[in-house]
């Protein structure tokens, strides 16, 4: 449970107060993951549904620990068993994982090292902190992939990364497993990560779900009023500093908390924004009202843009609850466009300029990225606690990219399209429709193999002094959003079939009746016009593709993998004899000889087709 939060969770009660507000009624289970017994310290990141009708999701990130009570200097009377077992937790408006996981490790260390938890000055500081040195600009830069290593990503799974990728473009079902919840987070935020503006400004819609047993929700807190321009939510007690803690058209975020055992300290950052009747300014910039509705569901013309009603200086009255309209509005009123038609580059600037998006409500850039996945009840839930098990069978749920680390989520395969075992690099599509759409085609796996080619030639010494590029995390993003944009480019050519062939036909007619498509689709975004509409690896067919093909047959399939284990029975069995005979080794070839001539059967046809 909840021992501690700074400012408090709900308005009017105390900082010790155990309460939690409904739609947070998960945070315990999330901050403090199932099975974290099993290891000293790990860190979570976790998403929570927006409160009272804010469209934004609220991002979190937990440390673990565990100590032994007799190490204590002061035992409270509510410590009865020989560990002690906490977390301390961040739910920030901002996506910013890795630099939040990255103090938020500093903090929990420094915070146990006290051994007394009666201690909570550390957590309000480490608030003051986070509000003071943590804004939206932080979202321009590189920092906000901080920990996310698409490298170790390309290193470990290797071709595999291109059919999560598409799996995700197709918005199915797909969940992670590994433990311990660190590995796992890491994983499925990287893989995200290779979607242009994906974890900038692509999430803000990805939590909208309803707690078990929740109350309905009141049709009054989806009014639209401008946005704050802080991060923080302050409980009546704190509203007199709001305005000079938070400094001119400064964006902030903060909060702490913290969870024990079946408690729960967390360095809080709420997120509620003035939800329980605060007054505040926002500074003066001018706000976009977006629909009450967090996705398209309504018809386009349900959305506005610019609200002619806006002041220069918006003020919340009391008792209403704000909507995230845009984290960058401030760009588009100083800029003083009046609607967000055509997008360019900053002229001065190497960062695309990002608008809210007429159709999408998400920030976009002048390509449309990031494309709306996680809209319209597609789920992100990088860590799913055992109590959500629910969502993955809810019917306002249409899919998910979801985390988890409890077996019993991955023995459910009914109710997922594709496990993703991490530990084994193993992606397991249970429909064999789903496999055939996301087989590889020759073109995508001359891109898989560039990536791989890239990534293990060019080793960890070259990046150490920052001057590597080729191979380097950033490089591989680059390469997965040209591979993006000259999908869209190529749907969009008349005469395309030949084009499209290269990104697979049937992957591509499953991939045009996506929401995320229909929506990219349906609004002009003349930058992409300038991109080249054919796959980057475009091409003859050759003698090289074979081999990529033979190779990736071998690592995919269950015969591939039973002429592997074959050659390495036999390679034994040479080494251990000193020379290849004998019956063992005779055997050995034998079985080789049944499990080629079965399995070369299958991939000549699949070649035929290929060349068909």
């Amino acid at each position: 449970q909840v021992e501690f939060s700074y400012p408090p969770l709900k308005p009017g009660e105390g900082h010790d107060s155990h309460s939690l507000p409904e739609e947070w009624k998960y945070l315990p289970f999330l901050a403090l993951p199932d099975g974290a017994h099993n290891y000293q310290e790990d860190t979570v990141f976790f998403h929570l549904p927006p409160r009272c009708g804010d469209r934004t999701t609220v991002y979190g990130v937990s440390c673990y620990r565990q100590i032994e009570a007799k190490a204590l200097k002061v035992r409270q009377a509510d410590i009865t068993r020989e560990t002690v077992q906490k977390s301390v937790c961040v739910l920030s408006q901002l996506p910013l994982y890795g630099l939040l996981q990255a103090k938020l490790q500093l903090i929990t260390h420094a915070y146990f090292e006290e051994k007394d938890f009666s201690k909570i000055s550390i957590l309000k500081e480490l608030y003051d902190h986070m509000n003071s040195s943590l804004g939206s600009t932080l979202l321009e830069g590189s920092q906000v992939y901080l920990g996310l290593s698409p490298r170790d990503l390309v290193l470990h799974f290797r071709h595999k990364v291109l059919i999560l990728f598409k799996l995700i473009l197709l918005e199915k079902k797909v969940l992670f497993y590994i433990s311990p919840v660190n590995r796992l987070v890491g994983a499925l935020m990287t893989v995200l990560s290779l979607f242009p503006g994906m974890i900038e400004h692509g999430l803000t819609d990805c939590s909208q779900y309803r707690p078990r047993k929740s109350v309905s929700e009141d049709a009054g807190l989806q009014e639209n009023t401008p946005q704050l321009d802080d991060y923080v939510s302050v409980s009546a007690a704190d509203t007199s500093n709001t305005n000079s803690g938070i400094g001119k058209g400064g964006r902030k975020m903060a909060g702490n908390h913290s969870l024990e055992g079946q408690k729960a300290n967390m360095a809080f950052s709420q997120s509620e924004k003035t939800c329980n009747g605060a007054q505040s300014s926002s500074g003066t910039v001018q706000h976009l009202k977006v629909p009450s509705r967090a996705s398209p569901a309504s018809s386009d013309s349900d959305w506005e843009t610019l609200d002619p009603s806006v002041s220069e200086e918006s003020s919340l009255k009391e008792g209403e609850c704000e909507n995230a309209a845009s984290e960058q509005a401030e760009t588009l009123a100083s800029e003083g466009m009046s609607e967000p038609i055509t997008v360019q580059p900053q002229a001065n600037a190497g960062h695309a300029v990002f608008v809210p998006g007429l159709i999408s409500g998400l920030e976009e850039d002048q390509y449309g990225m990031p494309l709306a996945i996680f809209t319209k009840g597609y789920l992100c839930l990088p860590y799913m606690a055992l109590q959500q098990h629910h969502l993955l069978s809810d019917v306002t749920v249409r899919g998910f990219v979801a985390g988890a680390t409890n077996i019993l989520f991955r023995q459910q395969k009914h109710l997922s399209d594709a496990i993703v075992e991490i530990e084994d690099a193993h992606v397991q599509i249970h429909d064999p429709e789903l496999r055939k759409i996301l087989n590889p085609t020759t073109a995508d796996l001359r891109f898989a193999d560039y990536l791989v080619k890239h990534v293990t030639e060019n080793r960890d010494d070259v990046f150490l002094d920052g001057t590597g590029w080729e191979g380097g995390d950033e490089w591989i993003r680059a390469q997965f959003s040209a591979y993006l944009h000259a999908l869209l480019a190529a749907v969009l050519q008349p005469d395309n079939e030949k084009t499209l062939s290269d990104f697979g036909t049937a992957f591509v007619a499953a991939w045009k009746n996506t929401h995320n498509y229909r929506l990219w689709n349906s609004n002009k975004h003349p930058a992409i016009a300038e991109v080249n509409s054919s796959h980057p690896f475009q091409g003859q067919y050759s003698v090289s593709d074979v081999k990529l093909r033979l190779s990736h047959s071998v690592q995919n399939s269950e015969r591939g993998k039973k002429i592997g284990n074959v050659v390495v029975s036999t390679s034994r069995n040479v080494v251990q004899t000193g020379k290849a005979v004998g019956q063992s080794v005779g055997g050995a070839f034998t079985s080789a000889k049944s499990a080629m001539s079965s399995w070369f059967s299958t991939f000549t046809q699949s070649t035929q087709s290929l060349g068909d």
